[in-house]
């Protein structure tokens, strides 16, 4: 199936979500995760009416951003970060996901160019508890992200998930609704945040039942991983 067709049967699903719970037809944008993929993809993608991208990648994706300079594309950064790297995601990347330490943040404001908007944050929680995976604590985060959020240089936008995956919908919505009450809370507190950055292939629609505002497609747009 062609790339526009795939992208349009992945926004049929998100607004038949929206639509089934009562959020509005404007609430998700869709992130297109192109990591892996080859350059052409991402431009047939764009040349469908797709914008926004995701890569895990630093090298990878920064062959692609100078390949394709093109209108109003924005690029996201959703892989791990190593601080020794901070310097080009600060430089060309629109947005970045996944910050779980202060010391990620002031690297990349210190780094972000004068010249260049600030750079849209999301802080990465481990909404399910798991001792391996990235990701601040519940308990943490109210602390971080007033702190984040001080830094010149940087917008803090919300928060992003990567939960244990599970096929049942009832458990796959609670690591996104503590994720949503989390960020209620945080704003209560004075932040005035807009994102949550949670939903892949498998669990997007329950990540929509509970507010998500950015859903991360890959395989469902690109096919799978070569």
């Amino acid at each position: 199936m062609a790339i526009d067709d795939q992208l349009n049967q992945v926004q049929q699903r998100i607004n038949h979500a929206l639509m089934h719970y009562g959020h509005p037809s404007n609430q998700v944008a869709l992130l297109a995760v192109s990591k892996t993929k080859p350059t052409a993809m991402v431009e047939a993608a764009y040349r469908a009416g797709q914008r926004d991208f995701g890569e895990n990648y630093l090298q990878d994706a920064l062959e692609k951003i100078e390949a394709l300079p093109l209108e109003g594309i924005v690029w996201h950064f959703i892989g791990a970060i190593q601080s020794n790297k901070s310097r080009p995601l600060a430089e060309y990347f629109d947005w970045v996901h996944g910050v779980d330490r202060l010391k990620i943040a002031r690297r990349l404001s210190e780094q972000r160019p004068a010249d260049r908007a600030p750079l849209n944050l999301c802080i990465q929680v481990n909404s399910s508890g798991e001792p391996n995976k990235a990701g601040v604590s519940f308990a943490q985060l109210p602390e971080l992200a007033q702190q984040i959020a001080a830094l010149p240089n940087i917008r803090l936008r919300g928060l992003m998930t990567l939960p244990a995956p599970t096929a049942d919908f009832e458990q796959q919505r609670a690591p996104f609704r503590a994720l949503r009450k989390a960020l209620e809370q945080l704003n209560h507190e004075g932040l005035t945040l807009d994102t949550l950055s949670m939903g892949m292939s498998a669990d997007m629609e329950a990540a929509i039942a509970e507010g998500a505002t950015i859903v991360r497609i890959g395989t469902d747009i690109f096919g799978a991983r070569q």
